[in-house]
């Protein structure tokens, strides 16, 4: 049985999620108010989290970071609106473990649920004295489990884009050359990493993933270096660090951009002498270690602001590879939709044998500010509300299925829907509507709830204006 608190201001939600989880066994309790949450965190145990991203006095990524303040172990899943979907992969990088939509259907609850305390069990495991050693199998360790594209299933695509990054990789792989990778979130960074360690010499060795946005500075070193046991206040037991699992293979340190200064220091002499000593310790042990390192921006900026240290970057940058964000790839959109069609249908045990012409379409027009994580995640949502052969757009989630269509209207050449005389006051006052309400879903992500309050009109009335101008089925 697990411990699950669920924080949402709306407390139909609340109830709704409670009842579910209590029906499956799970001790579980909510709060309207995060506050009251935080407070309850405090003094009392919790395996996991469900979220709302909009809170009252804080948002998603503020309760995040004082839950994970609290108790580095909580699982917590984001809940959001799709308009938040960017933000909440953000809130991804932050430690969260994964995100669901609303609406909430039960299936992707309990899936998420279900993960969510299977990763939360293995770090339990893991701070076992002895659980993890140097000789443990090269299976790759996720932090927040939920890469962008299975680490062991490796797809990069048919693009020229694809066909460069594909090029790069063969030609670093078979050296010990220390790479950084850049990327928007979601481009599949760790994906890349793990092609490079198994075309490497190293592939038969522990490839480890560390997420270094869900490090905290408090425990940053403890987790790369490991610590004997009375090592700080609460270290009960020795564990070994995510350099001593990764010796003789590969380590992938995502997001290094967020890493402390002071940890920043102790990698330079890591990477140096090729030693690491735990915390509490005064034994060094030797490592042999490839690196590979991950950014969402160009790590030089970062010097020159003196927040990363120049020559720890030129350590890292042997070698560089930029992955486009997936709206710049379009040719491997379908590629990589077939590629997540499949995974879904073997995680759900379904059997769906595509996607309609009319979703193909909205694939391609839609800019994915979440990239490949946000594609596999509409696509395994859709595969559990379809009930049909293929996937249709009436499983998909509507601010996608909008977007799509209004990329099809152009703010200056196609904003005129209406015909009539250019003398005519109506008509101008019509196309100057029309214009107004394009302008105002396109800001607000095609979010009709925002848009209509932006516009200072209730949700009907915009909804009765979009069907007037056959926005809704553009």
């Amino acid at each position: 049985m697990a411990k699950i608190l669920i924080i949402d201001d709306n407390i139909d939600i609340c109830q709704l999620l409670e009842r579910f989880f209590k029906k499956k066994g799970h001790d579980t309790k909510f709060f309207t108010s995060e506050v009251n949450a935080l407070d309850y965190l405090k003094t009392n145990e919790c395996d996991l989290v469900f979220c709302d991203f909009r809170l009252p006095k804080m948002d998603g990524k503020e309760v995040l970071e004082k839950i994970k303040q609290i108790d580095p172990t909580i699982q917590v899943v984001i809940i959001t609106g799709y308009s938040d979907v960017k933000t909440a992969v953000d809130v991804i990088k932050l430690g969260a473990f994964d995100y669901v939509t609303k609406p909430l259907f039960p299936d992707e609850i309990l899936i998420t649920m279900e993960k969510a305390l299977k990763n939360k069990a293995s770090l339990g495991q893991g701070q076992e004295d002895g659980a993890l050693s140097k000789d443990k199998p090269s299976n790759p360790i996720h932090k927040n489990g939920s890469s962008a594209v299975p680490s062991k299933q490796i797809i990069i695509g048919k693009s020229p884009e694809a066909k460069n990054i594909q090029k790069q990789i063969e030609l670093v792989a078979p050296t010990n050359y220390s790479v950084i990778i850049y990327g928007e979130s979601g481009t599949g960074k760790e994906s890349i990493a793990y092609s490079i360690h198994s075309q490497s010499t190293r592939k038969d060795k522990p490839f480890v993933a560390v997420d270094c946005g869900s490090l905290y500075k408090e425990l940053a070193g403890s987790e790369l270096f490991g610590h004997e046991k009375g090592a700080f206040t609460g270290a009960l037991q020795s564990k070994v660090g995510q350099f001593e699992l990764a010796n003789g293979g590969t380590i992938f340190l995502d997001e290094i951009a967020n890493l402390s200064y002071d940890i920043q220091v102790s990698l330079l002499r890591v990477i140096q002498e090729r030693k690491i000593r735990r915390l509490g310790s005064q034994k060094e042990t030797p490592i042999d270690v490839r690196i590979i390192v991950a950014s969402n921006e160009k790590i030089n900026g970062s010097t020159s602001k003196g927040t990363f240290r120049e020559d720890l970057y030129h350590r890292f940058n042997e070698f560089s590879i930029d992955l486009p964000a997936l709206r710049d790839r379009k040719n491997d959109i379908m590629m990589f939709a077939d590629f997540f069609l499949a995974n879904a249908n073997n995680e759900l045990g379904k059997q769906i044998e595509g996607f309609d012409e009319e979703v193909e379409g909205i694939f391609l027009d839609y800019n994915w500010p979440g990239n490949l994580r946000e594609l596999n995640n509409v696509i395994k949502r859709a595969v559990l509300l379809s009930g049909k052969n293929k996937i249709t757009a009436e499983t998909l989630p509507q601010e996608i299925v909008f977007q799509s269509k209004f990329s099809l209207i152009d703010d200056k050449s196609e904003s005129k829907p209406l015909n009539g005389d250019a003398h005519n006051l109506k008509s101008i006052a019509l196309n100057a509507e029309f214009e107004k309400i394009v302008e105002v879903l396109k800001k607000v992500n095609f979010n009709k709830s925002k848009a209509a309050q932006l516009l200072n009109i209730d949700r009907k009335t915009l909804y009765n204006k979009m069907k007037i101008f056959n926005l809704l089925n553009t």
